[in-house]
């Protein structure tokens, strides 16, 4: 049985859509680092999450980089889909490329969860060998075994498990 933090309970057993951003700035990426869902180690990824009944996937991205990041942000073109099964957690995660437009790099919040209940621990553009660093278990599996940051630019547009 897999323990899960209390605080993402309101993820589990379901599937959720959610919309990633690829955000890349003077050759480092855009990342978000969240504390343990389901593993013991804390976990970075992309910003992103899940889309509401009603919105575009370029409304959710631009609100969730805003909600994560402080960050102001343009969506420029599809990339790929990744399919998240780590049970009890489960979600199509839809990747686009971002563009910066404003803001200033903070530490945000999930507004659905209260001050204590929050996931997100810190938030940093990262260069590939930071990134490289990283434990292949503390990092979501579209950052495991990158050779560029170029390389999330051009991935193949489907990734199973």
């Amino acid at each position: 049985m897999t323990l899960l933090n209390p605080n993402a309970s309101a993820y589990a057993d379901k599937v959720r859509i959610r919309v990633c951003g690829i955000c890349l700035k003077e050759d480092k990426l855009l990342l978000v680092r969240h504390q343990a869902t389901i593993r013991n180690q804390a976990f970075w990824a992309p910003p992103g999450g899940g889309l509401e009944f009603g919105e575009t996937t370029a409304a959710c991205l631009r609100r969730e980089v805003l909600e994560e990041t402080g960050l102001q942000t343009e969506v420029s073109r599809f990339l790929f889909v990744n399919e998240f099964r780590e049970p009890p957690l489960q979600a199509v995660e839809l990747f686009f490329e971002l563009h910066l437009t404003g803001g200033e790099l903070v530490k945000g919040t999930d507004p659905e969860a209260a001050p204590d209940q929050q996931l997100i621990e810190e938030v940093a553009f990262l260069s590939l060998e930071e990134i490289n660093r990283i434990p292949l278990q503390d990092k979501h599996r579209v950052l495991h075994y990158l050779f560029s940051l170029d390389d999330l630019l051009g991935m193949p547009h489907h990734f199973l498990k």
